[in-house]
């Protein structure tokens, strides 16, 4: 692969890079990124990656645009309500850059589904609402060793973790189960908009280290972000030998 005279003007603070540079660039060209939900944070997340170059980016929801929605989903305007949400995020990607090509899944992931759709993709990002599809995305990406990138957020919190199969804890190293009595989520206790831009960028730049092999990784640390303090906190989470999706038990 030879990067054209157009993508090294796109590119070229990524080239300036260094531990990027054009082979870095081309990696990040191949990846295949699947982003589950595009809310708040799918949205964020998935315009960073367009913009970064990331060559394939797979979107998976299966709700319209919401009115609702426009506090934080930063890849809608009002003329889009109604319309389903992978549709036009994946308009305004290839708008964005014409480099990534972009598929659409509209509809609900469920576990009849998810594992080929994980199959397709290098990693997967989380920016889901709820902890039964989180469930579903970890044991796919366990079985078929692919990792992803969990995000969370409600009121002024954030916090994310990633998930490298058989180098860290998975998501149920986390959360064992799914609780008899759902969560409060953001529909009932809100959420500050900017929350999920924070977490869904980070979630995006765990993705392009990933790709790219630098950094560190969040495995086996959890990163909890306070909207109102500007503070992060690192909180360490270690791998549960007796966990049923990465554990011993599970074989």
């Amino acid at each position: 692969m030879t990067l054209t005279p157009q993508q090294e003007i796109r590119y070229h603070r990524n080239l300036r890079l260094a531990g990027v540079g054009p082979e870095g660039q081309k990696k990040l060209l191949r990846a295949a990124v699947l982003v589950v939900g595009v809310g708040g944070l799918g949205c964020s997340a998935a315009l960073h990656l367009a913009a970064a170059g990331v060559g394939r980016i797979g979107l998976a929801d299966g709700d319209a645009v919401e009115l609702s929605n426009l506090q934080r989903q930063i890849l809608y305007v009002t003329g889009d309500l109604g319309r389903p949400k992978p549709e036009v995020a994946g308009k305004r990607l290839r708008a964005l850059n014409p480099d990534v090509q972009v598929r659409e899944y509209c509809g609900r992931v469920t576990g009849a589904d998810i594992r080929n759709l994980v199959r397709d993709y290098d990693i997967v990002v989380d920016g889901t609402d709820n902890l039964a599809t989180r469930f579903l995305i970890n044991r796919a990406c366990v079985e078929l060793g692919k990792p992803w990138v969990y995000g969370a957020v409600l009121a002024f919190t954030g916090q994310l973790m990633t998930v490298l199969p058989g180098r860290g804890p998975c998501y149920r190293c986390l959360y064992r189960e799914e609780p008899p009595v759902p969560p409060p989520g953001t529909e009932t206790h809100g959420v500050l908009g900017t929350v999920p831009g924070v977490v869904g960028t980070l979630q995006a730049n765990e993705v392009l280290k990933y790709v790219l092999g630098a950094g560190e990784p969040l495995v086996g640390r959890l990163l909890i972000f306070e909207a109102l303090t500007g503070r992060f906190e690192t909180v360490e989470v270690a791998r549960d030998p007796g966990c049923p999706d990465c554990g011993p038990a599970r074989d």
